[in-house]
């Protein structure tokens, strides 16, 4: 886990060395964040990954050797590693919007965003958050939810969650907020409580559930109707 007080460690991987110096000048003029190792390709990324234990990893998809989504579900697999992948790349596609999330990475966000954009997705991602957007939310239902699922008659969107198995009516709440892409901060302003208890309840329900993150929570959500799409 990492302290309020120590930086963030980052790994940048990517097989342009432009990238990576580009990358790496904005995060390190950022308070907090440290880059402490760059790589040139996934399989590069795991034995760095491995050898510098950062908490975080800004991983491209498309690379030589060993491709980011391929990477991402080997570090992901190995308990001794413990970083959560940033997913970065050029491309604006579904599948591998998909294919990152299912290999287990924490978010993913396009080189064109801003500087401010990609030191926040840091951040959001070594407090154990997910980087997803209510935009991006609706991307991923829509690809792992199946259609054909059997929706709720009523639409209600003050209806108050059904609490499922093991959860208390608050921890369902939060789940609730959680899967229409409500970052911690949003859903302790929603609920008018502290945003530690926020992450308390996100971490309870991560637990009860025996979910990875946020996402799986998301797709948890919709699969059992805790939302359902356009809420």
């Amino acid at each position: 886990m990492i302290n309020d007080h120590d930086p963030i460690r980052v790994l940048l991987v990517d097989d342009h060395e432009l990238v990576r110096y580009g990358f790496r000048v904005i995060l390190e003029l950022a308070e907090g964040i440290e880059v402490v190792g760059e790589a040139g390709n996934g399989e590069e990324a795991v034995q760095r990954a491995r050898a510098l234990t950062p908490d975080v990893i800004c991983m491209d998809v498309q690379m030589p050797v060993k491709d980011g989504l391929a990477a991402t579900r080997e570090l992901v697999a190995d308990p001794t590693v413990g970083a959560a992948v940033l997913i970065l790349t050029t491309f604006d596609r579904d599948d591998y919007l998909f294919q990152a999330l299912a290999a287990g990475a924490s978010g993913f966000l396009l080189k064109n965003a801003s500087p401010e954009n990609l030191v926040e997705a840091v951040r959001v991602i070594a407090a154990g958050e997910a980087l997803l957007s209510p935009a991006v939310t609706r991307r991923v239902i829509s690809g792992f939810v199946p259609p054909q699922q059997p929706r709720p008659s009523s639409g209600s969107t003050d209806q108050r969650p059904v609490p499922t198995p093991a959860l208390t009516e608050r921890e369902a709440e939060v789940l609730q907020l959680v899967a229409q892409g409500m970052s911690n901060a949003e859903i302790a302003a929603a609920l008018v409580v502290g945003e530690a208890t926020v992450k308390t309840h996100v971490s309870n329900v991560l637990a009860k559930l025996q979910l990875r993150d946020r996402i799986q929570a998301v797709i948890y959500a919709y699969e059992h109707r805790l939302v359902t799409p356009g809420t």
